[in-house]
């Protein structure tokens, strides 16, 4: 089999085998097929399209090009759950004490954060001593005991994937349905989990912009999924504006605290909770997304889902005590409020200058060797479809440099549409697929 003749079967609009999709990625993977071949297949891929049976041979050869974690020793059905990635998006602190509690494992592997602001465990070593560096042993104990546990992503996890995805980033060769999906589920089925549930967002924060896009991106990954034999569901969900009001590390958990106190913001809740009871759904903890929706609520209520965060963090070295005395997280030395210009009803906020706001404060990465200030961010008062009043605080800058604070106090400013009359109201959950 010679890589020459995949590349000429693809671009005169062939449809590939299992066996040639597997030969060029493990061939690629122990580095015998060099960059510029691959590049010209990705090209020839990007125009040509990809089958469904194509889809999955590439992201199941990419799942098994390295490590897979076995989660076979964890009792119970392991549900893993995936965002494409936002603005504020905290989900995981708050969604996985939540369904924890209510009976379902959650054995999850996380990344650190490329971009305005930090990963899931970046944000999780806001608490002193929080660790995710654990053996699978006791990774394994931990959600046997407690119900959850979460690790940081092994280099040998889907390596073919980070191979090829630096590759594509670097030909224009990103933007294409099928290798958007097989990057993403690949890592998921890699991870080991019975089901996975989703949050695929959309909107001028999201890496999908259009709606109709970010649904044919659900569609095709719920698609994967079914054809490898995990139950998946994806929920399409509003990135036209931060979610919740915080942006940025400490600032986030503490916003997840809040939820699981019962005082979380109105669409972080509502997030939380149709994700959640989809997780419930699947791990069959309950008939109906009703009843779901009603255990979810249940350990907020009765405080099981607080409790159950900080056992998750004193069992992987954090301090309990920052759970329910949030206070003692990390915590800027400057804050300042932006303030409203004139009167009227705030249109719109540029969300994709939300996030930039918390980079340039420090909260977030621009390289992979950046290092990240946990205690910085933004905490926004007035959300889209608000009515605020000449001199009345749209949002306050956590900072610990003048000059860095000023400069974000202009740049959140000019995000900020205000007008005479009020946006179109547009649903927040946009769909649901299974």
């Amino acid at each position: 089999m010679r890589m020459y003749d995949i590349i000429m079967k693809k671009r005169n609009g062939g449809e590939l085998t299992e066996e040639e999709i597997r030969f060029f990625i493990t061939g690629y993977t122990r580095g015998e097929i060099p960059d510029y071949q691959v590049s010209a297949l990705m090209m020839a891929i990007y125009f040509r399209k990809m089958t469904e049976a194509e889809t999955l041979a590439l992201t199941m050869a990419m799942a098994e090009s390295g490590d897979r974690l076995d989660l076979s020793g964890i009792q119970g059905i392991k549900v893993d759950k995936h965002s494409t990635g936002g603005v504020g998006d905290k989900t995981s602190l708050a969604l996985a004490p939540m369904v924890a509690a209510c009976g379902i494992p959650v054995a999850k592997m996380s990344g650190r954060g490329l971009g305005h602001t930090g990963g899931t465990i970046d944000k999780l070593e806001s608490f002193s001593g929080f660790t995710t560096a654990l053996t699978r042993e006791k990774f394994i104990e931990n959600v046997n005991r407690i119900g959850i546990a979460i690790m940081g992503q092994t280099a040998d996890l889907a390596p073919a994937d980070k191979k090829l995805y630096a590759l594509r980033d670097v030909t224009a060769t990103v933007d294409n349905l099928s290798l958007i999906a097989s990057s993403i589920m690949s890592k998921k089925l890699a991870a080991g989990a019975d089901a996975i549930v989703l949050d695929v967002k959309t909107g001028n924060g999201a890496f999908m912009k259009e709606e109709a896009d970010a649904r044919a991106l659900a569609e095709e990954m719920v698609k994967i999924g079914k054809n490898a034999g995990r139950r998946t569901i994806a929920v399409i969900s509003d990135m036209d504006q931060p979610l919740g009001y915080a942006v940025g590390n400490a600032l986030e958990v503490k916003e997840a605290i809040d939820t699981l106190k019962g005082e979380g913001p109105e669409d972080f809740v509502e997030l939380c909770l149709t994700l959640g009871s989809r997780m419930l759904l699947a791990g069959g903890k309950a008939e109906d997304s009703g009843e779901a929706r009603r255990m979810l609520e249940e350990v907020i209520a009765d405080g099981r889902a607080l409790e159950k965060l900080a056992e998750f963090v004193e069992a992987q070295g954090g301090s309990r005590e920052s759970v329910y005395h949030p206070e003692l997280l990390p915590g800027a030395a400057i804050t300042r409020p932006v303030t409203a210009p004139v009167s009227g009803y705030l249109n719109h906020i540029v969300c994709e200058e939300v996030g930039i706001c918390s980079l340039m404060l420090g909260g977030g990465r621009e390289t992979k060797e950046s290092g990240i200030d946990l205690s910085v961010g933004l905490v926004l008062c007035k959300k889209a479809g608000d009515y605020v009043m000449e001199g009345e605080t749209l949002a306050v800058i956590h900072a610990n440099e003048e000059e860095r604070a000023e400069a974000v106090s202009k740049r959140y400013l000019a995000a900020c549409r205000i007008t005479d009359t009020p946006p179109e109201k547009k649903p927040f959950i946009k769909g649901v697929i299974e």
